[in-house]
């Protein structure tokens, strides 16, 4: 890593740092309602900010371009379906929620099944956010982080080593964030971040798609040698053998769509956080908006990058993306070789903060949820019902601390050494 792009990455981490501090200065994080949702002050751009960062990290831009490396166009599904599902949460089940003035999903789903669901759904979240969607996103963060910078070559371990040393940095680094700085400062950072990530990604799809066109006529020209070279590239339905075979969007995708965003505690926590019922609605008919525009940068550099590996014959990138035991194209490793492929120099260190900082958004906002479900659904119900609200508030930071620990632990394990992990995850 040079100066200049460690100088860039030192002032845009700063920025956000200092922005976030500047915006959030004086909140109440004494209070359970306070540390958990925010005061319920959120207005319609920072939960817009908050819900597109929380779900958009490297296992977004990583994963999801490594299935389009695969598969092409047809895994922009995850991407479409969100913005409907978005659009159902705003008009049929966010004024619900917030007319109960619940503060977690198993709350609501209490009302009507018993204290014995409450407690049966906090415990599945916090168990999959510990053991399948943490390691997840630890992983791809230093998994991508690692093959965009090189890391390992330059501090000369192997992959698997600076893999675990990237683990470990971010844990904490997000652990301490989160445990210390409540819902709000999260929101506030992750529109900062989102920002950041919308430029960031849109410059990647530019500069890849400049590549393959060379001297050919622009964005215009690549697209048209991409689908000469592989018309199944933009076919927008899945076919039987690619991971999402076109009637799984009516099944499997939708439902999943519909869980995680109506009903997921990590996404739907900050609408709980919301000012009143018209600045939740519009932060989230926001977010469906870009949803619908994410492929954008999440699908089409994964296909830009199989022209060049594959039709292309592109050696520096064959050489980054390398191919497994089987012979097969590393298509996990595709974002990241992409990245360092394409993107000048000086704008490295910019790419590198916004990709730490949609890691740490994700990161701290399931912790946050997780801290909010032990301490609501089961801490204060069955442990300690008679506790302050400082004591309900520490039991929070112990549970983040602990849910920290296992996901590290956990993050190698399950996902090093697998291709196509974006669709392993959604299989978990």
């Amino acid at each position: 890593m040079n100066t200049t792009t460690l100088i860039s990455f030192l002032f845009f981490t700063g920025m956000v740092a200092f922005l976030t501090w500047w915006k959030t200065r004086g909140s109440d994080v004494d209070t359970d309602e306070g540390y958990f949702l925010a005061g319920r002050s959120l207005t319609g751009v920072f939960i817009a900010g908050s819900l597109l960062l929380t779900n958009l990290s490297t296992e977004q831009l990583v994963g999801l371009n490594a299935d389009s490396f695969s598969d092409g166009l047809s895994v922009m599904c995850w991407e479409v379906v969100a913005g409907i599902s978005l659009v159902v949460l705003a008009l049929v089940f966010l004024p619900r929620y917030l007319k109960s003035g619940i503060a977690t999903i198993p709350q609501f789903l209490e009302e009507r099944y018993g204290r014995g669901v409450r407690a049966l759904t906090a415990g599945i979240f916090i168990v999959a956010y510990m053991l399948i969607l943490l390691p997840f996103v630890l992983f791809l963060g230093a998994n991508g982080l690692n093959s965009m910078l090189s890391l390992n070559e330059k501090f000369g371990v192997t992959d698997y080593q600076m893999i675990w040393m990237l683990l470990v940095f971010i844990a904490s680094l997000g652990g301490a964030y989160a445990i210390f700085g409540g819902l709000r400062a999260i929101a506030v950072s992750d529109t900062f971040n989102g920002a950041g990530l919308l430029v960031g990604g849109l410059m990647i799809t530019y500069f890849s798609l400049q590549v393959v066109a060379g001297d050919d006529g622009g964005i215009s020209g690549a697209l048209q040698k991409i689908h000469e070279a592989d018309p199944d590239a933009f076919h927008s339905l899945g076919a039987e053998d690619e991971s999402t075979h076109w009637p799984t969007l009516f099944t499997g995708v939708l439902l999943l769509n519909f869980f995680y965003w109506t009903t997921n505690q990590q996404i739907i926590q900050r609408t709980f956080g919301a000012k009143n019922l018209a600045e939740g609605q519009k932060g989230v008919l926001l977010a469906a908006f870009f949803k619908i525009l994410a492929p954008l940068i999440l699908v089409l550099p994964g296909i830009a990058a199989a022209y060049l590996v594959v039709t292309a014959g592109d050696q520096e990138m064959i050489d980054a993306v390398g191919v497994n035991e089987d012979g097969e194209w590393k298509s996990s490793q595709a974002y990241g070789a992409l990245v360092a492929r394409v993107l000048p120099e000086w704008l490295l260190g910019f790419f590198a903060a916004v990709v730490i900082g949609s890691i740490l958004s994700t990161f701290n906002s399931v912790l946050n949820s997780a801290a909010t479900l032990f301490s609501l659904d089961v801490y204060k119900q069955y442990i300690r019902p008679d506790a302050t609200t400082k004591q309900v508030r520490l039991s929070g930071q112990v549970c983040s601390f602990i849910v920290a620990i296992f996901a590290v632990i956990a993050a190698p394990l399950v996902f090093y050494g697998r291709d196509g992990v974006f669709s392993f995850f959604q299989g978990l």
